[in-house]
């Protein structure tokens, strides 16, 4: 199932650019440089600015958002859990196995990290 977040945003052009505001995420601010570039950034930015985040923003009716004569009114979607996916941090963590599994894994040159992300990864059937 998606986890997919939807925030209406302004887009306010400029001589040769647009300036993109999401108006429910706080600092949710960019800018594009034609208008599917704005909507790829503001997404993009939802996606930076909430990754880390478990609870969002409610996200506001697109009739309630106040805009200016020449602004456009859009709607931005991100899958948060693919966001997540296709921009990972890695995390240190400290884990404790056998030390003649230590021993044999050097002897073969196993990266340890890569095989506890792939293990993880079939364990949660991602």
């Amino acid at each position: 199932m998606k986890n997919l977040l939807v925030y209406p945003v302004v887009l306010h052009p400029e001589k040769n650019d647009y300036f993109v505001e999401v108006p429910d995420i706080e600092s949710g601010f960019t800018q594009g440089k034609d208008i599917k570039n704005a909507i790829e950034m503001a997404s993009e930015m939802i996606g930076l600015m909430l990754e880390d985040k478990q609870e969002y923003p409610v996200a506001s009716k697109i009739e309630d958002i106040p805009s200016q004569k020449g602004d456009i009114k859009t709607i931005v979607s991100v899958d948060i859990d693919e966001f997540r996916r296709n921009n990972p941090k890695t995390v240190r963590k400290n884990v404790s196995i056998p030390e003649y599994l230590v021993k044999l894994g050097k002897e073969k040159n196993i990266n340890f990290s890569a095989l506890l992300t792939e293990a993880l990864k079939a364990k949660l059937e991602i």
